[in-house]
This record gives structure tokens, C-alpha cells and sequence, in this order.
């Protein structure tokens, strides 16, 4: 009888084991979506801490912050599920962040973040040929007074961005037809509205920590700033 009771318990060891297993963590870093204010968040939707950035491709500050910051930012935080990460537009740079903003947002909701990781890897090469254009002044005046479909479309033309992101798996035609998209440059320049209106956004990055604006411009000073919140 003892041998039984024995035998019988050893065989529920295992199911005793595997009720005991942890839940597997869901995996936060592709958990992106669009948000009613303009932007795409990524992370935890019930993060207790709630980071925002306000942001422009052609700005090298920004820059720096998605080449240095973006990774430990995303390993250690957002991936843990302790901090969610929303990027919004802030055209500082008028016609040329219009148009990587209507490009990157025309990639779809997944494919949003690595495509803006790799535009900001890619913005020395854009900044050449900006830098390029500005020799011709009148050019780019003429430009500047078309409508935004056409001025969008001219400088991502002259810059290579059309070109940039079929490197990123987004064909000339469906390109075109973004740069064009009368819905799509509306929300963008209302995010920017927004952002200058509601929330004095008056530079980028400009970054938000659970609705407080926080004076870090760079990894190092955002870092405490997140530790402080509770991070």
C-alpha cells in the first residue's frame, strides 16, 4: 500500500511542477500602436510611467538621443513593462520633416519604430543634401510656396527619401501616394498644433515624463528622470 501511495505521488510531481511554471512576460517592444494624439507608442499601455517625445527627424539632437538612448532605453524600460515610449512630430524644420513624418508614418503601425530608427541612422546623409540644396536659394523659395503635397514631394525627392525608404521595404508608389495624402498631413500638423498649444512645446526633443516636462535633451540627464518617477 505504502509503495503505491508513493509511486502515485511521484507521478504528480511533474503536473505539481508545471502548474507552478510563471506566466511567460509578454514580449512589451512589439506592442505598438497609433495614438488618438497623433503619435505611435510603443510598450506596456498600463505602464506606470508614461514617456513622451516630441521630435524631429532632421534634428541632430534628437538624432543622438535615438543612436544613443533608444536602445537602454528600450532594453532596460520599456521592455520590462515599466515604461511605455510615444513619439510625436514636431516639424522643426518645416518641408523636410513633413516629409520623412508622412513616410515614416506610411510604413504602418509595426514597422513604424525600426523605420525611425533607421531614418535618424541615415540623417547625416539627408543633412548632406540639404546642405546641398541651400546652395540654391531661389529653388528652395519656389518650393516653399506650393501646397504641402508638392513641397513634401520636392524635397523628399531632392533629398533621397523616396529612395531611402524603398530600402525599407516601402515601394515608390505607395511613397508618392502618402507624400500626397491630404488625412495624413492634417494629423501630423495637428499633433504639431497640439503640441505648441496644449503642451508649450517649443523645440525638440522635447521630453514628458507622466505629463511633466522634463529638461533632458540627451540619455544621461533622461535617465534620471525616469529613475525618479520610479523607474
Amino acid at each position: 500500500m505504502m509503495q503505491r501511495l508513493i509511486t502515485l505521488m511521484l507521478a504528480l510531481v511533474p503536473l505539481f511542477a508545471l502548474g507552478a511554471a510563471p506566466a511567460p512576460q509578454p514580449n512589451w517592444l512589439t506592442n505598438v500602436v497609433a495614438t488618438p494624439e497623433g503619435g505611435y507608442r510603443q510598450g506596456n499601455p498600463n505602464a506606470p510611467i508614461k514617456l513622451v517625445e516630441y521630435g524631429s527627424r532632421t534634428c541632430p539632437t534628437c538624432g543622438r538621443f535615438a543612436n544613443e538612448g533608444m536602445k537602454p532605453l528600450r532594453d532596460q524600460y520599456i521592455a520590462t513593462g515599466k515604461v511605455s515610449y510615444e513619439y510625436r512630430d514636431f516639424l522643426v524644420h518645416g518641408a523636410p520633416d513633413l516629409a520623412l513624418a508622412l513616410l515614416n508614418q506610411c510604413v504602418g503601425t509595426q514597422r513604424f519604430f525600426p523605420v525611425l530608427d533607421a531614418i535618424y541612422a541615415n540623417q547625416p546623409r539627408f543633412e548632406e543634401k540639404l546642405i546641398a540644396l541651400e546652395k540654391t536659394p531661389a529653388t528652395l523659395e519656389a518650393w516653399q510656396k506650393l501646397p504641402p503635397p508638392q513641397m513634401a514631394t520636392r524635397f523628399a525627392e531632392a533629398m533621397g527619401m523616396i529612395a531611402f525608404l524603398k530600402t525599407q521595404g516601402l515601394p515608390e508608389a505607395k511613397a508618392r501616394q502618402c507624400l500626397a495624402d491630404p488625412k495624413g498631413i492634417a494629423r501630423i500638423a495637428k499633433t504639431q498644433a497640439d503640441g505648441a498649444s496644449l503642451y508649450k512645446v517649443d523645440g525638440t526633443p522635447s521630453f514628458f515624463v507622466n505629463g511633466r516636462r522634463v529638461r533632458a535633451f540627451t540619455w544621461p540627464y533622461l535617465e534620471p528622470e525616469l529613475r525618479a518617477a520610479g523607474a
